[in-house]
């Protein structure tokens, strides 16, 4: 009782010191630090040091287990950190790695934030390994993060960093310049301030403020850098002009088809104040990225792709923060490409230019936040219209057919930041299409609201969609959710309403609108160690899905998860899932008259990782069904990965995952009368993955990776459905199976031979779309993957130059 009685005023004292933010004072120099990864500078020699770490994982609230000392200073040019991580050198983790790349690598790193305009909402990352490569991103609101990440690194900055390895541990020195920030336009200045180390041997993440896993948020977990005063920050003015070349060779009709490839174009980057940035794009060639993951779609929804293009990626989350804006929708694929594709079939034409993506003009983003905490963002782009050629292959004539209309894409956000992380933003997208094309409008108005303590929070938004030309239609999405956001236990309520002709795709992405869906969960969360555990979660969700218009039942889904990280750092997570019979309207078509019922199922899932910090990881995921009262149908997922890291340079995946599902409902079509027909297919979806990334140094890297997707789906009979949602056989309509192969291959070799700069070079390897669409049934995975190598393959190679010109270095060398 004497120890517990003496306990707890070390808990209140604690918990005391947790709760007060910690200040760091700002030093103005006039002689800035040289970049050489040395703390002589007499610079430092002036400041006192942030210290005092706190352990955020895996023993939340004791010390750090090293020392680390941290000094801040500026001028008005930059803002230097210099950073001493004392350690024993030989135990400090050194893997080299691609830029951006550091989660989950065998490596030690220091990383800081910047809340430039103190709102506890949005900031900068600027993180640095032990082998100084690079990682930055930006914080905000909603964004959707892997664990261990804080902000969406898909923004590349401009910075200064160098590393050195001394006897009592590694130092990082970190120059900022303003153009890779944004602040308000203030004489003296607060900024929140947040400081991170990461022991890899130890798996252990500390801040220097406290971050505790129970409070909802980030951002509002930092401390302070005090007494920034009068920076006054030269023209933030820099261009990089790029110019691409290289050569395409395509597979046609047994012979090979080659295209010269080349390209032209300029990025700027204009800071117009302290606070707003003007970034325009001209001309851009997005070829050389990542290809995407292509699947056979047997869904009746439209499948969402990542992307990789650096302009849509990066700066971009106010535009996002409203969920209006897919990217992809500009420069997709021009909406009459398979038209015109299927021109072929006439056996006079010849399709002889058909362009896959549309092009783009220009592009342009105006963003930033003033003084009262304002962001204001603007969004435009303009994409050319399209044009397949065909010939008569009796009179040799050709002629344009056009595939895409003239478009502009615009977008506003107003996003007012307000006190406690609470906010409202009011976002606009429009898009206007030359001619009698279809215009598109939708608005919408965002918000979140927490107590003063953050613990409870209410959030939601109301988006308006108006369709204009050929035909007019408009509907709205509502959303609210209430619940308690920080503690162990967590729990909230959700409603979200979909109405019929609600349509944001234009600019957006819906997988399917007519929907109401109301949500309870609840959650616990241990994050301090147990005897058995690290941490751990329990949680449990209901959701009841039913139509808009009519109102009619959809379904409901009841989940139990669980997910446990032990003391050897393995992880593993079970998700129980039940679902009662399924009315799926969506699967008939838009008209909502009729659906086919889907039997009653439930099924577990395990997914996990071992030790990520040894050489060799293993990760699964496992998931058996069974449905109820329907002897025979199975469905399954069952993926296993394998890294190992040969050395600190070279390090290879391999994943595999094969899915699975026996009288899985596809539509059909319809009857001559309109009346929808469903089939019953077994299908099986296998795709396999292999990466590889070799680093040269901290700054030249070779990446590749093969990517090979086999589906095979074969009918086992069609129906028409009665109307409670049961199948009417009718007569089998043979020539439905399908087996597709799709197969890629894409290896990077990167140089960053100064700031900014970059070269890159190129090869990508595909299967040509009349080989990989084939209908040759072969049964096996193993016969499918090796008829990939027979067939023929295209091939691209291009070469990339870009080079970085900030306006302020070129004007200093010339005076």
């Amino acid at each position: 009782m004497r120890r517990l009685i003496s306990f707890l005023p070390m808990l209140l004292v604690c918990e005391l010191l947790f709760s007060q933010a910690k200040t760091l004072q700002a030093n103005k120099v006039s002689h800035p630090p040289i970049i050489d990864g040395s703390l002589d500078d007499l610079a430092w020699q002036q400041v006192e040091p942030a210290t005092g770490f706190i352990q955020n994982f895996p023993n939340y609230g004791s010390p750090a287990s090293q020392k680390t000392e941290v000094r801040i200073v500026y001028d008005n040019a930059a803002i230097y950190i210099g950073a001493h991580m004392y350690d024993d050198p030989a135990l400090i983790r050194k893997q080299i790695t691609a830029r951006d790349e550091e989660q989950m690598k065998d490596l030690d790193y220091f990383s800081v934030f910047f809340d430039t305009y103190n709102d506890d909402q949005n900031g900068f990352q600027f993180l640095v390994t032990s082998s100084n490569v690079q990682t930055d991103a930006r914080l905000a609101p909603n964004l959707a993060l892997m664990p261990g990440e804080y902000g969406d690194k898909t923004w590349d900055a401009v910075w200064e960093s160098q590393v050195t390895i001394t006897p009592d541990g590694w130092i990082v020195e970190m120059k900022i310049p303003y153009l890779s920030l944004r602040f308000a336009k203030k004489d003296i200045q607060t900024w929140g301030l947040q400081l991170l180390r990461s022991v890899r041997r130890n798996n252990e993440v500390s801040f220097w403020n406290p971050v505790n896993p129970n409070v909802n948020g980030f951002v509002n977990q930092f401390g302070e850098l005090a007494n920034l005063k009068e920076i006054r920050p030269p023209l933030r003015l820099n261009f990089s002009p790029y110019v691409s070349t290289g050569i395409r060779s395509t597979p046609e009709n047994g012979e090979y088809k080659t295209t010269w490839l080349r390209s032209g174009g300029l990025d700027v980057k204009y800071g117009i104040n302290e606070s707003f940035t003007l970034d325009a794009t001209l001309i851009p060639d997005f070829g050389q990225v990542v290809s995407d993951n292509l699947v056979n779609n047997l869904t009746p929804y439209e499948v969402k792709f990542d992307e990789y293009r650096p302009f849509f990626t990066e700066g971009t989350e106010i535009f996002n923060k409203g969920g209006l804006f897919y990217s992809r929708r500009i420069g997709a694929v021009p909406s009459g490409f398979y038209a015109a594709d299927t021109a072929d079939n006439n056996p006079n034409i010849e399709v002889v230019r058909n362009p896959a993506k549309t092009t783009l003009y220009n592009g342009l983003k105006f963003s930033g936040r003033t003084k009262k905490k304002l962001g204001i963002g603007v969004f435009n782009a303009i994409t050319a219209p399209m044009y397949a050629t065909l010939k008569d292959k009796t009179t040799g004539e050709k002629e344009k057919f056009q595939t895409e209309l003239l478009a502009n894409y615009n977008i506003i956000v107003l996003d007012q930041a307000l006190r406690g992380r609470s906010y409202i933003t009011f976002t606009n997208t429009n898009v206007i299409r030359n001619g009698e094309g279809r215009d598109a409008n939708v608005s919408g108005l965002d918000f979140s609201f927490y107590d003063r303590k953050n613990i409870f929070n209410i959030r939601g938004f109301g988006h308006y969609s108006q369709i204009i030309n050929p035909s007019s239609s408009n509907g709205y999405n509502t959303s609210l959710r209430a619940g308690k956001v920080s503690g162990r236990f967590q729990y909230y309520l959700q409603n979200v309403i979909l109405s019929r002709y609600y349509d944001p795709n234009d600019l957006g992405y819906l997988s399917a609108a007519n929907q109401v869906i109301s949500t309870g969960a609840i959650s616990y969360n241990q994050y301090t160690p147990t005897n058995n555990f690290l941490n751990y979660t329990y949680s449990l969700k209901a959701t009841y899905r039913q139509l808009y218009k009519p109102s009619a039942f959809v379904d409901f889904t009841l989940e139990a998860m669980g997910m446990w990280t032990f003391k050897n750092f393995w992880v593993t997570s079970v998700n129980l899932s039940y679902l009662p019979d399924q009315h799926d309207y969506f699967v008939l078509g838009n008209s909502f008259s009729a659906y086919a019922r889907r039997p009653a199922y439930g099924f577990i899932n395990i997914i996990g990782n071992t030790d990520n910090r040894r050489k060799l990881l293993f990760n699964y995921n496992l998931l058996l069904s069974n449905f109820f009262n329907t002897p025979g149908k199975k469905y399954h997922v069952a993926e296993g990965g394998i890294r190992y890291r040969f050395s600190n340079k070279l390090t290879m995946e391999l994943s595999h995952r094969h899915e699975g599902e026996t009288n899985y409902i596809i539509n059909s079509g319809t009857e001559p009368n309109g009346q929808p027909v469903i089939g019953f297919a077994n299908f099986k979806d296998v795709t396999s993955i292999f990466s590889g990334i070799y680093n040269f140094t901290p700054r030249i890297n070779l990446t590749v990776r093969v990517r090979h997707y086999w589906s095979n789906v074969i009918f086992n009979g069609f129906a028409n459905v009665d109307n409670k949602g049961y199948p009417v056989m009718r007569p089998f309509m043979p020539g439905h199976d399908e087996n597709i192969n799709i197969f890629n291959a894409d290896a990077f070799f990167t140089w960053d031979f100064r700031l900014g700069s970059r070269l890159i070079l190129g090869y990508k390897n595909a299967l040509g779309d009349d080989e990989g669409l084939n209908t040759a049934l072969l049964k096996n995975y193993i016969d499918n993957f090796t008829r990939t190598f027979s067939l023929d393959h295209g091939h691209e190679v291009t070469l990339r130059f870009i080079y970085f010109l900030d306006y302020e270095q070129l004007r200093r060398k010339n005076r």
